[in-house]
Formats: C-alpha cells, structure tokens, sequence
C-alpha cells in the first residue's frame, strides 16, 4: 500500500541520516495516540531518512491470543466476539483520523481482507481443534499488519509519502515459531533491495513490527514483545544511524517505579547493562533487542511518545565514560526454582552438562544456576511458562539413577523471584556484594541462591516472591540511586530535538 503526499512535505537529500523509529502497542493505541506518533515521524523526516516500526493497537495482541485459544477449543461465539471488537477499534481510529475518500476506501479494503483473513484462520482452528504454532504465529500478527496501514495511511493523509510494508518481505527467519531468530545476511539483502529506494524517494517505510517469514516465505513470529527487535535487526541491515524506540516511559529507569519510589531516568548506559536489565525482566526492552546493533555499534534510544521533548536513554557499546558501580536494578517474579541434588545424586555422572541439555532440549531459558559441590546439588531459574515441561524431562533424563531413591531429588518452587543489581565493572568496586547484602539482611530478606556475571556487570539474587519489593527498595536506597547528583537524570542532546513540534526552545 503506497501513500503519495497530499502535499510535498519532505526534501530530497541523500546525505540524510537513517534513523529507524520503533512505536510501541500504546503509542499506537488510539486515534489520539496515533495523531502525536505522526508528528514525531513528521518531524524526523525534516532532517533524516526515517524508518518506521510499528507493534499492534494496545490490547489487540493479546485478543488475538485469546481468541486462538477459544478456536482450539472450538468456540466460536468469544471467538467472534474477540475480532468485532478489534474490528471496531480500528475502524474508530480510521473515522477520527482519515477524512479523505480514496484513502479510506483503500484502509477499509486492506483490514476486510485482514479480517477475512483471520477469520479462515480460526475457523479452520475450530475445525481442527488443533492450534499449530504455525497457525498461533498467523493470528498473533494480524495486529501488526492491521497497524501498519493504518499509521501509513495517516501520514499520508497528513502529506508525508509512506508504504505499508509487511516484514515477511524483509526480515527472513528460521522456522522456529512464537521466537524465531533472523538469517542476517539474507535479511540485509532483502532490507537493501526493498526499503534503500523508498527512503532515496523520502518515502517513508512502515514496517509491521513482531513478524517475518522463513525463506520458503512462512509466516513467523520473533516473540512477544518483538517489534523491539524488529526494529534493531532493520536498523542493523540498512546501516542505520541510530534506531530508536518510541514508547510509554522515559527511558530505562533507575528500578521500575511502581515497585520502588524515587527513581530516575538514566541518561546513558552501555549495551551490555541494558542487555543485562532486558533479560532480567525490564520490560522497556525485549531481550533480544539488542542482539542486532551489537554487532554494528548502532545507538539505540529509548524515549517516550507522549514527553517527546524529554531526552529518554541513550544505549550505546560502551556507555559514559563513568566510574564502575551500581546504575539499576531489575526484578523478575514469573520463574521457578528448579533444584537437582540430594544424596541420591552423589556420584551421578555428568549432573551439569545432562541438566543443560535437557533444558535446551525444551528450549527453556535458564536465567540463573548455582551449584554446590556437596552432593552435586544444583539450582536453577527458569521462566515459568517451562516449569512443566523442564521437570517432566529432568524427571526422565535421570529416571535411572533415581529408580530406587524414596526421597524426590527434583524439585520445584514457584515462590521466587529474581532481583538484579546491573552496573558497570562491578566486580573491580570493592563493597558492592558486602553492601548489598548487609542492605538485605537489614530488612530481614532471605537470600536463597546467588550468582555474578562474569561479565562484571551483574549480581543476581534469588529471594521469596513477596520480598520483591522490599529488596529492590532496600538496594536501590543503598546505592543512592534516585539522587539525580549521580548523573542519571539525562540532559544530553536528543536526536533532533529542535524538528520536534512546539520544543525547540527546551533545553
């Protein structure tokens, strides 16, 4: 779906920078919230060659999954329920923002055929009562292929060219459905063939965000919360200047704020903290996102669709040029505690290399291991979601050894969660383990396990799920990490701050 501009808004330079801006499911939530993202790509388009990323509408992912579920289990009522309400999200947005004739006739065709589309879908779902993970992937990414024209249209409406492009044309994947990893080298070619003559145009791309395709051109999905990472794997495949994702909050905070009071915007942090943070249950960021732009030293920002004159985060290889420490702390409650050990498995061969390989086997992640050399006792941390699954294949692995054993030697609890301290060459400042610790012990958490990073840049503690808050609270007023005098409050200059509308005199 290609717009041409109402009226020409965009001058013709190639020396632009690129700049790939990624809009988030509440950006893009409503009539309102679409109208401020416009501005914004307006305003990046004066001064750059801008790409654009988009998630689906706020909720509708989340309807989708739903409504999935009810078609494996044969439902068709909540079913049709589910899509007339999504059904008339879009179409409000589409009265309140695109008045032209032609343009609407040309959106109401392209969400009939989506609808259609997904109507198929859950029908032969239904039919079936079978939901493959390749039929989860189809109707998880209506969303976003329902955003994407509608954003173009948008901007069209408001004189800037745009296409609506779908990432199955350029983000090839392998075939792992609901969390599939891109083939680089291919994706690049397809980016440089595909988008490089739009954007020498000044034509701006609209990318759906979440999906790709394998290289027989099967539809997939990255995983949710994905269009973080769609975004990164474009702007690593076109060189981009700097990718920037636009969302709900000002940046990568200090500790998230409704668990810890006090808090702040950290102005500038490495890669290898916001990885660290992503993982351990920072939800600004997927944790993947950063895998792309690693490779390339690309900036990555995170800012905030409704303060856009507020600077935001600014991610980069190696961050400010600042002393190690402590920067912020992160938690994760949605995990389990898997132990393997007890008497029964003194002298079991290979307890370590058998339990990893049957956690891949199952492709759970393990965010955390510690290991006692008594009785080759050993804990690990996995996401909840494979708590079932993880067992049942521990349980098998070591059925042998444990035939005779009257005592369960595997175990799980579901009453933990992880709290992460994330900074910079920690293990070089003296007293931040000692620090943390008396800080905890203070208000009475209990440490159940404990691990660092080798990468010197993160501390990670296993507590009771209801000491979450506490610990992070506790750590966070240790480290003075609210006081803006250590520098987290951001006020470097923001990547074409003077475009935006009504900021060009904020400092």
């Amino acid at each position: 779906m290609q717009h041409h501009p109402v009226q020409g808004e965009v001058r013709h330079n190639l020396k632009k920078p690129v700049r790939v801006m990624k809009f988030g499911g509440t950006s893009v939530g409503d009539a309102p919230c679409i109208a401020k993202v416009v501005e914004i790509i307006r305003a990046a388009a004066r001064e750059s060659q801008v790409v654009v990323v988009v998630s689906a509408m706020s909720g509708v992912t989340n309807k989708l999954v739903e409504a999935a579920a009810h078609s494996e289990a044969g439902l068709h009522a909540p079913v049709a329920s589910l899509f007339e309400r999504i059904r008339r999200q879009h179409e409000q947005t589409v009265d309140a923002l695109i008045h032209s004739a032609a343009e609407r006739t040309r959106i109401d065709r392209k969400m009939n055929e989506l609808f259609e589309e997904g109507d198929r879908l859950c029908q032969g779902t239904i039919l079936l009562r079978e939901l493959t993970p390749r039929s989860r992937d189809a109707i998880s990414a209506l969303g976003e292929r329902l955003s994407a024209p509608l954003v173009a249209a948008v901007l069209a409406e408001r004189g800037v060219a745009s296409e609506a492009i779908e990432a199955t044309e350029l983000l090839v994947t392998d075939a792992c459905h609901g969390a599939a990893d891109p083939f680089m080298d291919l994706t690049s070619d397809r980016c440089e063939a595909r988008l490089r003559p739009l954007l020498d145009q000044d034509v701006i791309p609209v990318v759906t965000g979440f999906i790709g395709a394998t290289p027989e051109g099967v539809l997939t999905t990255l995983g949710r919360g994905g269009s973080d990472y769609s975004a990164t794997i474009l702007g690593a495949a076109l060189h981009a200047d700097e990718v920037i994702i636009w969302t709900d909050v000002d940046g990568l905070q200090t500790a998230d704020p409704r668990l810890v009071s006090g808090g702040c915007t950290i102005a500038e942090i490495s890669y290898r903290e916001a990885a660290e943070l992503a993982y351990f249950g920072a939800k600004v960021l997927h944790p993947k996102t950063l895998r792309a732009v690693m490779q390339c030293g690309i900036p990555l920002w995170i800012r905030n669709t409704f303060t856009p004159e507020r600077p935001g985060t600014k991610i980069t290889p190696s961050g400010p040029p600042s002393a190690g420490g402590v920067k912020a702390l992160t938690a994760i409650d949605d995990v389990v505690l898997i132990t393997v050990g007890g008497p029964g498995m003194v002298g079991v061969p290979d307890v370590l290399g058998r339990t990893f390989r049957t956690t891949a086997a199952v492709r759970a992640d393990v965010l955390l291991i510690s290991q006692s050399s008594s009785q080759n006792d050993l804990c690990l941390v996995i996401p909840s979601s494979f708590a079932k699954c993880t067992m049942e294949a521990l349980r098998h692995e070591f059925a042998h050894e444990l035939t005779h054993e009257k005592t369960e030697h595997i175990t799980v609890d579901s009453t933990v969660a992880i709290v992460a301290v994330v900074g910079k060459s920690m293990r070089g400042v003296a007293g931040i383990v000692g620090r943390t610790l008396g800080a905890l012990d203070r208000q009475n958490v209990n440490i159940i396990a404990i691990a660092q990073g080798s990468t010197e840049c993160t501390l990670s503690l296993v507590v009771a799920k209801r000491d979450t808050k506490t610990a992070l609270t506790s750590i966070h007023h240790e480290f003075q990490l609210g006081n803006a005098s250590n520098g987290m409050v951001a006020e470097h200059e923001t990547p074409y701050q003077s475009a935006l509308p009504g900021v060009a005199d904020q400092p």
